[in-house]
């Protein structure tokens, strides 16, 4: 294949396959992984799974077997590497993701790479770098981050309501993120990576900035959490305009998953995730709020939001491109936590170093 032909968007392969399908590898079949599998076998158009991939034998072939036409392929980079995969769904443990991106970039397929984009922020800089170099090259970018919550209706109507100026310039942000309950290997350290994480990268999103430092707050711990967890945590995010982010994280309400977001500003305020879609205050009026029920599980909460993600990353890696946050989201959401681990250990506000774009 020609730089030319590259440059203009044509996928390896994917000219070769019947109705254009994109034959997407599926590595990691957890549950995550095993959700996207199903996802794409039943939801998805335009897409099908090939291959998957997985540590644990007997589960990647008991997943194969519910799809006509998937085999398994042991290694994750064999998967990467055959022929007869146009694009790669990325679902293994955090610790692999450098290698397995890096192998994307490098035969030039799109790959749709869970959080975190890598273990850390110098590898996620990494991974910016390298494909900063094949867009430089050949004018197409490869790697999207699977922050769904970007894709969630709610999230993307409170976006639109902050950018059409109607409640004024957004002042303070608060978020709630509670679990009902995790397992006993979730440290505190995890509640900033795999939860707060989330977090992060819905303050970028909305805000349009990025974030400069970060101060985390242990408030007396919840009799349900495990030794030596801090659970609840308030994390403070600054942002570079000067406006304040506060992050509740709850890991064991012993309730069900509740994920709000409160947008308040200059003219009014606006509030997602109370199960009754946006609820808008302004001009001294309100209506009357009746919660109805929460969520679960994250499944339930941001099903749609997955389905959303993944049919536009189908169709955009079908036209050569991604449709969503990409390798520098994922940078800039990992130097915050690196930063929000370092605030949560030694009790001090911690500055956010991030590089040059």
């Amino acid at each position: 294949m020609t730089t030319a032909e590259t440059a203009a968007g044509v996928l390896p392969a994917l000219a070769d396959v019947p109705s254009g399908e994109l034959r997407v590898a599926v590595l990691g079949v957890g549950m995550m992984g095993a959700d996207h599998v199903a996802r794409l076998h039943s939801r998805i158009s335009g897409a099908r799974v090939v291959a998957v991939s997985d540590a644990n034998a007997p589960k990647a072939e008991q997943i194969a077997a519910e799809v006509p036409g998937c085999r398994v392929i042991a290694d994750p980079l064999a998967a990467i590497a055959d022929p007869e995969v146009d694009a790669v769904v990325l679902a293994t443990p955090g610790q692999f993701h450098q290698e397995q991106v890096l192998a994307c970039i490098e035969r030039g397929i799109p790959v749709l790479c869970e959080k975190p984009l890598t273990m850390d922020a110098e590898s996620s800089l990494a991974v910016v770098r390298a494909e900063d170099e094949y867009a430089a090259r050949t004018g197409r970018r490869l790697v999207q981050v699977g922050f769904m919550r970007r894709f969630d209706p709610e999230y993307a109507q409170l976006r639109a309501l902050i950018a059409s100026g109607e409640i004024g310039e957004p002042l303070v942000v608060h978020c709630a993120h509670r679990n009902a309950a995790v397992p006993p290997h979730f440290t505190s350290e995890m509640m900033i990576t795999d939860s707060v994480v989330h977090e992060v990268d819905v303050a970028r999103f909305l805000l349009d900035e990025e974030i400069t430092a970060v101060t985390v707050l242990r408030p007396r711990p919840s009799r349900h959490a495990f030794a030596g967890q801090s659970d609840p945590l308030l994390v403070v995010l600054e942002m570079a305009s000067g406006r304040i982010v506060d992050v509740e994280c709850f890991v064991s309400t012993g309730v069900a998953y509740e994920v709000r977001t409160e947008v308040v500003a200059e003219d009014g305020s606006a509030m997602i995730g109370l199960d009754l879609g946006l609820v808008r205050q302004s001009g001294g009026s309100s209506g009357a709020v009746r919660v109805t029920g929460i969520a679960p599980g994250f499944r339930e909460r941001f099903g749609r939001a997955y389905d959303i993600e993944v049919q536009r990353w189908v169709d955009a890696a079908r036209r050569g491109t991604i449709d969503g946050p990409g390798v520098w989201d994922g940078y800039a959401a990992s130097a915050v936590c690196t930063a929000g681990v370092e605030a949560l250990r030694s009790g001090q506000r911690t500055e956010v170093g991030l590089a040059q774009r």
